[in-house]
């Protein structure tokens, strides 16, 4: 008699208590409950003219990822990844065109009377007046964790307005498509990096940990107690503010010498990984201060850190001038 070895997601078929290892957007409802969250967690917030500018911003990704068209899907791109356990569709070499109308949509919004103050609109302006190919030339760098200090101020309107054309793709996909990738530790849809990961509650997926892709908002399966950006289980540690939210913290890695945020929703249901991780940016200063640990991954709508590494890196030679 034959036997035949079951796949992992095989495996899961089969057994009706399993929880989802892929959690896909909901974009109809994702930046909705992530504007409301950025709102909430500025009350008191040392930062909250920031979290009330991103929530703005947020805002106008909503309103215009419901008319956005994009392309057909690559499927022999797709199968190959499959059968070679690659991400799906890999952000910086699949950059939907209709990134600019939905662009061109939130600049609308935000240019409104419910948009951005007076101060922040020659910014529009400029974002306007950019030609496609520059666009798309600081899109895909963005994508590939490069800003020159002259972006800075551009990144976050650029980033959220590819974060809708990703999440709307991957909203499309069937999780069970969704490959096991190697190295576990980026998103197995568009191969970015998590901004963060979540602990979730409720359904099969309640207590289980998922990380949560910055670019395409994937959600994927990771055990605790492992980093999320090396996968070591050796020498974690978990960091916080005295008398700050305890509903995240940051899990820092001996082996690798980063850390990463956790967002726990057992602690506090409203929590969203994102907007928790942007509002507490006092315990990146923490961090930073106080540790010898690097942040892992920047947050899409503040690129104010990746920036300021690369400008301490070109200062070591290690950076070439010319990128910048």
């Amino acid at each position: 008699m034959q036997q035949r070895i079951l796949q992992p997601g095989e495996i899961e078929a089969l057994d009706k208590t399993s929880f989802p290892r892929i959690l896909l957007p909901q974009v109809g409802s994702l930046f909705t409950e992530r504007a409301a969250r950025l709102r909430q967690l500025s009350e008191g917030n040392p930062i909250a003219d920031y979290l009330q500018f991103a929530a703005k911003i947020v805002d106008a990704q909503h309103a215009a990822q419901a008319s956005v068209t994009l392309q057909p899907l690559d499927t022999s791109t797709m199968e190959r990844a499959q059968q070679f356990s690659m991400p799906l569709l890999p952000a910086a070499e699949h950059i939907d065109p209709a990134w600019h109308q939905v662009l061109d949509a939130m600049l609308d919004t935000l240019a409104g009377n419910e948009g951005l103050p007076e101060q922040l609109q020659p910014l529009i302006t400029s974002l306007r007046e950019l030609a496609k190919e520059e666009r798309d030339e600081i899109a895909t760098r963005l994508l590939q964790k490069e800003v020159a200090a002259r972006h800075i101020g551009m990144a976050p309107f650029i980033m959220a307005a590819l974060q809708v054309t990703y999440a709307k793709r991957a909203a499309a996909l069937n999780a069970a498509d969704v490959p096991y990738t190697d190295p576990a530790s980026i998103c197995p849809v568009c191969a970015s990096e998590p901004v963060a990961s979540v602990l979730r509650i409720g359904g099969k997926a309640n207590g289980h940990r998922y990380l949560h892709c910055g670019t395409c908002c994937t959600e994927w399966h990771m055990v605790r107690v492992k980093c999320s950006h090396c996968e070591s289980t050796k020498g974690i540690h978990y960091e916080t503010i005295e008398g700050g939210n305890d509903a995240i913290t940051a899990e820092t890695c001996d082996e690798c010498g980063t850390y990463r945020k956790i967002v726990n929703q057992e602690k506090d249901p409203m929590a969203e990984p994102l907007a928790d991780d942007l509002a507490s940016l006092m315990l990146d200063l923490l961090m930073s201060e106080n540790t010898k640990f690097k942040r892992s991954s920047a947050n899409p709508l503040l690129f104010v850190a990746v920036a300021e590494e690369q400008a301490e890196s070109q200062t070591q030679g290690l950076v070439d001038p010319a990128a910048q």
